[in-house]
């Protein structure tokens, strides 16, 4: 479980496509405390939630290994990725950890598209579109994970909604690399979720 405020920029090291592309072995580089990594933890990279089968140090910096599957390859933009690709990074909330954001599981839902971007003193807009069955759980000052990244949804029109990125955000997040045409990674708030099940079960 994960809250959507991210701690780390990571970046790709290197990616090795393993059975016939069904699988990619990740070496993600980041300044967390080698220490702090344990084989089996849960760490979400761009909001998908991936699992470290190893971790070391080389050259003063942490890495870590990930294995993404086929699953995660065909519905996130992880199939995108490349050697150099920079990724927002999160830890898996402890008891006791602060909930800065929204309840994030970490199960990216699909993919949206940015429209277009405008940018104001210091902070930016972004336009984006994704598709009809997941934008119906998205509402107007409600939650939604964008590459990993907690955001309030400001406006909503059919398919298309849009959020307004703060300087703080776009600083600690890739979010400020963001351009129109730009496809990334989409989890709905939970509990929209939960309440249009509820409301289909009546």
């Amino acid at each position: 479980m994960f809250t959507g405020i991210v701690s780390d920029i990571g970046e790709i090291e290197s990616l090795t496509p393993t059975a016939q592309n069904r699988l990619h072995r990740l070496r993600i580089l980041c300044q967390y405390d080698r220490s702090t990594i344990v084989d089996g933890a849960s760490i979400a990279c761009n909001g998908v939630c991936l699992t470290v089968v190893a971790s070391g140090v080389t050259g003063g910096r942490t890495w870590f290994d990930v294995d993404v599957g086929a699953e995660t390859l065909h519905v996130t933009t992880a199939k995108q990725w490349s050697v150099g690709t920079r990724l927002n990074l999160e830890r898996a909330l402890k008891v006791g950890d602060e909930l800065g954001g929204h309840i994030v599981a970490g199960h990216v839902d699909g993919i949206a598209t940015v429209v277009a971007r405008d940018d104001l003193h210091g902070m930016a807009r972004f336009e984006l579109r994704t598709a009809r069955e997941l934008a119906r759980f998205i509402a107007a000052k409600g939650s939604v994970t964008l590459d990993g990244v907690s955001l309030t949804v400001n406006a909503v029109r059919d398919e298309t909604f849009s959020v307004l990125i703060i300087p703080r955000t776009l600083d600690v997040t890739t979010l400020g690399d963001w351009r129109a045409g730009r496809e990334v990674n989409i989890e709905v708030d939970l509990m929209a979720r939960y309440a249009a099940r509820l409301s289909e079960m009546k």
